[in-house]
């Protein structure tokens, strides 16, 4: 397997930093984010100095009820030859549902959320590995998510799972050990349990992030500094592995370049503790289970529609239940349900405000109460642009902003975003700009 060494998360806010960054041997860069016509200047300066860069992809939905998207698929891999990447990862995880096989709306959840552990999601798991393989020109690796909830009735460990994952598919593990945590948190579920009982020679590389603990809830902010039980978690790995790449992920709220690289020289550290270190013992740890025999031909012919339908209703229904309002289905945890959907609320308005800036300089302090009204009555089904431009159209149909400068402002900005092509040329600046006088009654 391919050494990657030291990485960090490439995002542009820290762009000039990372590339000034001593030691960085590679980065990862969200695949969405990039256009492969037109890659971010940073990226190619590094890449000419001999940086590698990985796509890590956020919406392909591979743990989800349907088949991936054939354009999604196609897009992720342009970004790997646009950028010379040796390999592709994204997430098992759904983040939509509903749809032809429910014969119901689609709904999108704008977040990760997690597979249930059964026999029925890991047949639809791999099928869909398999064809993203297929479709992809480099390796595609996949990644342990965090989860605020649990599903009912799980039938293996995660460990137990991403064995049989790998195993069935010779699909790589990107293993995500802040989401361990995460795990060990809100599920009860033994990191060294997980670590135990995977395939570690599939291992990819690793995932370091920081988070924060409210109300007995861990968050996996991506936003705040690496904690103590996180890197135990990675030197516990490294004294079992050793892990080709670790990569340190930082999303928002981004320190100085000096305080990432000291969370990366404790990185280090905890990797080069667990190389010396003895492997802790496990009690009563399960055996990771092992298929009969790798699936072949028949298994791809025999399909997974029966599969994919019982998946389709139980995804469609806890998502329904996270971002809808109806009732959490039977056998989850319902104020756990409560705060996944109030995350899921919160974090859509957040990125609606990044994809379309000039919404919370137009509408000011209550963009975000108008949002969150809105999100209540209204489900996201398709991205975050078209959600924003949703959002827009329900506000100046109840005649608001109350304020008629700032209404007509808005009513601008929504048509020259709602049609085909742009009524106008001018940058968003201007734009954003525009609205400040009318906010301050210039």
């Amino acid at each position: 397997m391919e050494r990657l060494g030291t990485g960090i998360g490439w995002r542009p806010e820290i762009a000039d930093a990372v590339e000034e960054m001593p030691g960085i041997d590679w980065v990862e860069v969200v695949a969405e984010n990039v256009c492969p016509s037109h890659p971010p200047e940073s990226l190619l300066r590094l890449r000419g100095r001999g940086v590698t860069v990985v796509p890590h992809g956020v919406s392909l939905g591979l743990g989800g009820a349907d088949r991936p998207d054939e354009g999604r698929l196609t897009a992720l891999a342009k970004r790997a030859r646009a950028l010379g990447s040796p390999l592709v990862t994204e997430h098992i995880a759904f983040v939509r549902a509903g749809g032809a096989l429910t014969a119901s709306p689609r709904l999108e959840a704008g977040h990760l959320l997690p597979v249930p552990r059964t026999r029925d999601a890991l047949d639809v798991l791999c099928e869909n590995v398999r064809m993203a393989q297929e479709a992809l020109p480099v390796p595609l690796a996949v990644e342990n998510i965090a989860a605020l909830l649990a599903w009912p009735d799980e039938e293996l460990t995660e460990g137990q799972f991403l064995y049989e994952l790998a195993d069935r598919t010779g699909v790589r593990l990107l293993i995500d050990v802040a989401n361990l945590h995460t795990n060990h948190v809100n599920r009860g579920e033994d990191p060294a349990r997980a670590l135990a009982e995977l395939p570690l020679e599939a291992i990819a590389y690793v995932h370091v992030a920081g988070g924060f603990e409210r109300d007995g809830v861990w968050h996996d902010s991506h936003a705040h500094p690496v904690p103590r039980p996180v890197l135990d978690i990675l030197t516990d790995l490294a004294s079992r592995v050793a892990p080709p790449g670790v990569l340190l992920e930082r999303d928002e709220n981004f320190p100085e370049p000096s305080e990432l690289e000291r969370e990366l020289a404790a990185i280090a550290t905890a990797v080069e503790s667990g190389r010396t270190a003895p492997v802790r013992p496990v009690p009563d740890a399960d055996p990771a289970p092992v298929s009969d025999a790798a699936p072949g031909p028949e298994w791809r012919a025999a399909g997974t529609e029966a599969a994919r339908q019982r998946l389709a209703l139980a995804q469609t229904s806890l998502l329904s239940a996270l971002v809808a309002g109806t009732p959490a289905p039977e056998g989850f945890d319902r104020v756990r349900i409560g705060v996944q959907a109030r995350s899921l609320a919160a974090k859509r308005a957040d990125v609606v405000a990044k994809v379309a800036p000039e919404l919370p300089v137009l509408l000011g302090e209550g963009y975000r109460t108008a949002f969150l009204s809105y999100a209540q009555r209204h489900p996201m089904t398709g991205g975050y642009r078209q959600d924003a431009l949703e959002f827009t159209e329900s506000l100046l149909l109840a005649g608001r902003p109350h304020d008629a400068g700032v209404r007509r402002e808005l009513r601008e900005w929504w048509l020259d975003r709602s049609g085909p092509a742009p009524r106008s040329r001018r940058p968003a600046a201007r734009v954003a700009r525009a609205a400040q006088r009318v906010l301050l009654g210039r």
